[in-house]
């Protein structure tokens, strides 16, 4: 990576590890929030899922494969003109083992996704960009409070 987008990168991540590092709590989310649930994904082969309790304290905790993770997110209230939630996820606790696709997440990494969820509210599709063709789902809603 050039020192240039280094720096960017580092300013970008700021205002999170700042947020993390100050304890400061993330935005809730009202309770009525298509996301608000428990959330599973299996990988194509059958070999893997991963499992998203998304809370409307504005935090996640994750299961995949071996690892635990928990992070901070802030999603947009109403879905954009196309349907899309822009959603910012940051990592802030990793048990440092492998995920399904043999990854550690890194503390403090964050991402924006956005979240298209089909009509039912039963499934969505977390994407790169505000469009179809990058993205990984069916994210399926898990009924109860099995994790």
């Amino acid at each position: 990576m050039n020192l240039r987008l280094r720096r960017v990168v580092a300013v970008l991540a700021m205002p999170a590890l700042l947020m993390a590092a100050a304890g400061a709590s993330p935005p809730p989310v009202r309770q009525s929030h298509p996301v608000i649930g428990t959330w599973r994904i299996t990988m194509p082969d059958g070999s893997c899922s991963e499992t998203y309790r998304i809370r409307s304290d504005g935090t996640t905790l994750v299961f995949s494969n071996e690892e635990v993770a928990e992070s901070t997110f802030s999603i947009s209230d109403q879905p954009d003109k196309d349907g899309f939630y822009k959603e910012v996820d940051t990592i802030v606790k990793d048990n440092g083992k492998r995920d399904c696709l043999g990854d550690v997440s890194e503390v403090g990494h964050s991402s924006t996704t956005y979240l298209l969820f089909h009509p039912s509210g039963d499934m969505f599709l977390m994407c790169v960009e505000r469009r179809t063709d990058k993205c990984l789902g069916p994210f399926i809603r898990v009924k109860g409070n099995a994790i």
